[in-house]
């Protein structure tokens, strides 16, 4: 009974950590109602060619879909980063009742503790304003990537639409 209960938090837990973390941040002072083109400076580089063309394509629709146009000397600079960390954790299952008070129960008990690794990336959208090279907008997405590169870009597109949601600030509806 222990046992199941443990794998089914384990399960719990790591649908949660596949679900990405996103954080927004933007300058109050700058002036989104303004800006309508934008200039990739930098791409991500390094990894899958084909998870940096999706994540170069995935930011160009987000800002296409707000109203703004890639052209050669844009408003904005917009740059994309990639990094990937290997983690390691850890999970102990408990059988048997166990020895003393805490469990309620006499007799042998066992523990196994098993490790694994897995791999988080985390992709960074950096926004600049052309003319005062300030930074006006950075979107954060952290999350566990699948083992199954299938699964990419649905959590590429999940990431995108979290952290573009509220783009440009101001612009979403009161809640």
């Amino acid at each position: 009974m222990v046992q199941r209960f443990s794998i089914l938090a384990l399960a719990s837990l790591l649908a949660a950590c596949s679900t990405p973390t996103v954080k927004t941040d933007f300058d109050p002072a700058a002036k989104f109602a303004s800006y309508r083109t934008y200039t990739w400076i930098g791409k991500p580089t390094g990894g899958d060619p084909l998870n940096q063309q999706r994540i170069v394509d995935g930011i160009d629709a987000k800002l296409r879909s707000k109203g703004w146009t890639l052209a050669t000397d844009g408003d904005v600079r917009v740059g994309a980063n990639v990094t990937t960390q290997e983690r390691r954790d850890y999970t102990t299952y408990y059988s048997g009742a166990g020895y003393g008070m805490g469990w309620g129960g006499f007799g042998p008990g066992m523990a196994t503790t098993s490790s694994y690794t897995y791999e988080v990336g985390t992709l960074v959208v950096d926004m600049f304003d052309a003319k005062t090279k300030r930074a006006i907008w950075r979107g954060n997405a952290t999350g566990t990537l699948p083992d199954n590169s299938d699964k990419m870009p649905a959590l590429l597109q999940t990431s995108l639409d979290k952290m573009f949601a509220d783009f440009p600030p101001g612009s979403a509806p009161a809640k």
